[in-house]
């Protein structure tokens, strides 16, 4: 104690000595600090002044500066407004000039004005709202041009007849060869009168010649008027009806071939026929290809088909016309599916992939008359309640009935059979589902930003959709009256592609499960040079089979199959990941407090397995999947290698999962941490026997390796 008691005493000087060593280095700090208060006061009020002066002379610049930007912005928007301007009043002087010609009656050159105006001047400012205008006033005028031409046409028919009381209007002639109502016949709606007294007066002066090459000079007039029906066609446009109303004077030349003798040669009338024939068909085969408007090559199919029936009922033979309308029916197809498709993406794209909730009866009811659903419990249920599928689905339903009435519009009046209607209505919607449906469905399922919940709804609505398929089947039949049992007939192929899109929504899905499972391991961090392992199984695996159960209860509504193999891939992709983690090249060293810890992730996982996710699993089928990793973790915790060298390869084996190149791995990262951590390893017995015993175990294993290999 009293050699204690001198030692602290000692101590105690020596603190005293160094707190006197150092007393006056801190008064002179002290000293020059409170010297520096006062200078770092004056700096801060001078600072403080320079600011107040800046910010009072920079008010000024500031004012300045919003001046000069407004001023910059009103020149740029009267640049802007003479640029536009500029561009505006070649249109409209082009446009005033037009209304000047037809006020003057100036027809021809305002028609070349009228072009001008339409396709050179109007597209540069057609964002403009007195533009719409113009365009909206341009068919009124092209149609008042046009009723000029008609009237210059008929003249010549009247022009003989001046004692005439009244003409016929235009307007009759035209909807008396395209109306289907019933109307008056040639004779009836042309007064033939001129040319039978022309044809007298010829013959008693016996100038029947002179008769008949006037008439001759006539009708290579008209041909040189069928020579033009190559033009472009619109069946939008009057001009595609006035160019159709050119085979008006086939009537008139029908009728006079029967009525007189000698003035109209049949075999003449037969080739120009022929010829304007051909060329009205190559040019409607032209440019029907160009229709991408379903309602316009059906306008044009309506206008053919009345053309040919009524040429038809004065005895011209128009068999290739309705050749021709069975190809443009593939064209019609074709624009119809084009159509639907649009229609399809649209739908897909607004649907909100969830169940669609009903509150009342009403809407209950409204929703069944649009998709045939029965569900006996659930209507049962009380309302609120929900259908399982989501609104694309009445939604599609009805667009494929919509678009099998769009079919059967154009096989009116073609004169088909029932049975090629109906074959020609289930050919063109199995094009739909097989083709348009199946990739927009398949789009939709491929997309990036695709949910796991959007996924399990795509199934479920697929899963209706293929049910609804016989109520397809049943349809067409009620329409066309041909029975599904008729030997010809074609099957709808519905079944087929809502199976193809529900298999590649269920292998997305696994797809998707596999990559969020690889996105929880990018977060595994650990210590595989830790002596002890921890108490617990990881976070990031504890957040991942927390994923995992929200995930599969949402499965419920999924076939019970497609939970069950997604629970089962889930878990092997988990178990093979893991296993990877551990023979990864960058961990070059592994301890068993290491292992330890990853034994703990691999119960908390086999513990997910043994609950029963998704129901259905028999036993411990879902616990198979980490039957590869148990066994490896069991074989290195409890370092029996002595059983698992002496029954290696017996169907009995304990370890018959562990292959000996993994096992093998693992020891070499195992090996080589005993080696760097236990330096004086050598002077110690028990681990000169370990070491002995790890190279003992690893050249048995290179042995069973080659082995195998061998």
């Amino acid at each position: 104690m009293e050699k204690l008691e001198a030692r602290i005493r000692n101590h105690d000087r020596e603190i005293e000595k160094m707190c006197n060593f150092h007393y006056q280095g801190f008064v002179d700090s002290i000293t020059e600090l409170l010297k520096v208060r006062g200078e770092a006061q004056k700096l801060k009020n001078q600072v403080t002044d320079t600011n107040r002066k800046l910010q009072n002379e920079g008010k000024e610049l500031i004012l300045a500066m919003q001046e000069l930007r407004q001023c910059r912005l009103q020149q740029r928007n009267i640049s802007a407004t003479v640029d536009k301007l500029t561009l505006c009043l070649p249109v409209l002087e082009m446009y005033s000039k037009l209304r000047e010609q037809m006020k003057s009656k100036r027809h021809y050159p305002a028609l070349k004005t009228l072009e001008h105006l339409e396709h050179t001047f109007l597209p540069q400012v057609s964002h403009y709202r007195f533009c719409k205008v113009m365009v909206d006033n341009i068919p009124r005028l092209l149609a008042g041009k046009l009723k000029l031409e008609f009237g210059i046409g008929w003249r010549f028919c009247h022009s003989k007849q001046p004692e005439q009381k009244k003409y016929f209007p235009i307007s009759h002639v035209f909807h008396g060869f395209f109306s289907p109502f019933q109307v008056p016949g040639a004779q009836d709606l042309v007064d033939f009168s001129p040319v039978y007294r022309c044809l007298h007066i010829y013959s008693v002066l016996g100038k029947e010649q002179v008769s008949k090459n006037t008439g001759n000079k006539a009708e290579r007039k008209r041909e040189r008027i069928l020579r033009g029906l190559g033009m472009p066609l619109d069946p939008s446009d009057a001009k595609f009806r006035w160019r159709f109303l050119r085979f008006r004077f086939f009537v008139v030349e029908d009728h006079i071939l029967h009525t007189t003798q000698g003035l109209v040669n049949r075999a003449y009338i037969d080739e120009l026929w022929e010829m304007a024939l051909s060329k009205t068909i190559a040019a409607l085969r032209t440019h029907s290809s160009y229709c991408s408007d379903p309602s316009l090559v059906l306008d044009l199919k309506n206008l053919i088909v009345l053309f040919a029936d009524t040429l038809q009922g004065y005895g011209f033979p128009v068999n290739q016309l309705f050749d021709m309308l069975l190809e443009i029916q593939d064209q019609y197809s074709e624009t119809l599916l084009k159509k639907w498709a649009g229609v399809f993406r649209n739908i897909l794209d607004s649907d909100n992939y969830s169940p669609i909730p009903v509150s009342n009866d009403d809407v209950y009811r409204k929703i069944v008359g649009q998709f045939p659903f029965q569900d006996a419990e659930l209507e049962k249920q009380p309302f609120p309640k929900k259908f399982p599928f989501s609104e694309f689905v009445p939604k599609v339903y009805g667009q494929i009935k919509e678009f099998i009435y769009a079919c059967l519009k154009f096989s009116e009046d073609l004169h088909l059979s029932s049975t090629e209607v109906d074959d020609m209505i289930r050919k063109s919607t199995n094009l739909l589902l097989t083709r348009t449906l199946s990739n927009c469905l398949q789009n939709v399922i491929k997309r990036k930003n695709v949910g796991l919940t959007e996924l399990v709804q795509i199934i479920i609505n697929t899963t209706h959709l293929e049910k609804s398929c016989k109520f397809l089947e049943e349809f067409i039949t009620n329409i066309t009256n041909v029975l599904p049992e008729t030997v010809h007939t074609t099957k709808l192929y519905g079944t087929t592609t809502f199976k193809d899109a529900r298999h590649a929504a269920e292998e997305e899905i696994y797809t998707n499960l596999n990559q969020k499972i690889d996105q929880f391991l990018q977060l595994a961090d650990y210590d595989w040079m830790a002596p002890e392992p921890g108490s617990r199984a990881s976070e990031y695996l504890v957040d991942l089979i927390g994923f995992l159960r929200s995930t599969f209860a949402v499965f419920t509504h999924l076939p019970g199959k497609v939970a069950q193999t997604a629970c089962m891939s889930a878990c092997k992709h988990l178990s093979t990941s893991l296993l990877q983690l551990l023979l990864e090249a960058e961990v070059r060293q592994l301890t068993l407090g290491a292992l330890h810890q990853f034994n703990l992730d691999v119960e908390e996982c086999e513990q997910f397995a043994r609950s029963g996710p998704v129901p259905g699993f028999q036993g411990d089928t879902l616990q198979l999947a980490f039957i590869d990793l148990r066994q490896l973790l069991d074989l290195f915790i409890q370092w029996d290698w002595s059983t698992y060298l002496a029954d290696y390869g017996q169907p009995t084996c304990k370890y018959l999962r562990v292959n000996p190149t993994t096992a093998l791995i693992l020891l070499e990262k195992m090996r080589d941490t005993s080696r760097k951590n236990n330096v004086f390893a050598q002077f110690r017995k028990n681990e000169r026997d370990k070491q002995k015993l790890i190279d003992t175990v690893a050249k048995q294993l290179r042995g069973l390796i080659n082995s195998h290999h061998s």
